[in-house]
């Protein structure tokens, strides 16, 4: 109950000083993708149940057949984490907290056995130690002979090592310490 009072003030308190500038970037990305500049996408939650989380578009259609491409104004949203700030309406809602495991596509949580099933007991976070050591996780790919296979076999393992460690430890100082992380970062 102390986790989701926290939740609530620190999203609200953060919202309204972002509220603006978060305005005027989803201005920006909707120009910019020529689209809304909202993206929603379904990720797993806590018990395995799905939800849709909400970021600022970063990739616009690319000319000439069906793929997308990381616009310039998108990398910068991405390389600050600017495009995860809408988050902060999931975390009101209550489908994420400020401190968990960060919330993954299908195919991945959702497919969790044994002990590892256990992460599904956390609501998905805004940030969390695993996605501090990763906060470069699409560069770390991109120098990867087989990017998916990487992230299958190396990172995906260790976020999930990671993640059940915050499980087993989490408190509300510990908590603080990864928000303090990741502000400072």
């Amino acid at each position: 109950m102390i986790k989701r009072f926290f939740d609530l003030f620190f999203a609200l308190i953060l919202l309204a000083f972002v509220a603006i500038p978060l305005l005027f970037a989803w201005v920006l990305a909707s120009i910019d993708t020529r689209s809304n500049g909202l993206f929603r996408q379904i990720r797993i939650g806590q018990y395995g149940h799905p939800f849709t989380i909400y970021k600022l578009k970063t990739m616009k259609a690319n000319s000439g057949d069906k793929s997308q491409i990381v616009t310039a104004l998108g990398s910068f949203f991405r390389k600050t984490k600017i495009d995860e700030l809408p988050q902060l309406i999931n975390i009101i809602k209550g489908d994420m907290s400020v401190v968990g495991p960060r919330p993954d596509v299908p195919g991945y949580y959702d497919l969790l056995v044994g002990d590892n099933r256990q992460l599904l007991n956390l609501k998905p976070g805004l940030t969390s130690e695993a996605s501090l050591k990763y906060y470069n996780e699409a560069q770390i790919l991109k120098l990867q002979e087989d990017p998916l296979r990487y992230n299958d076999e190396v990172i995906f393992p260790d976020k999930i090592k990671m993640n059940l460690e915050y499980l087993q430890k989490q408190s509300f100082l510990i908590d603080i310490k990864i928000i303090a992380k990741t502000l400072f970062r």
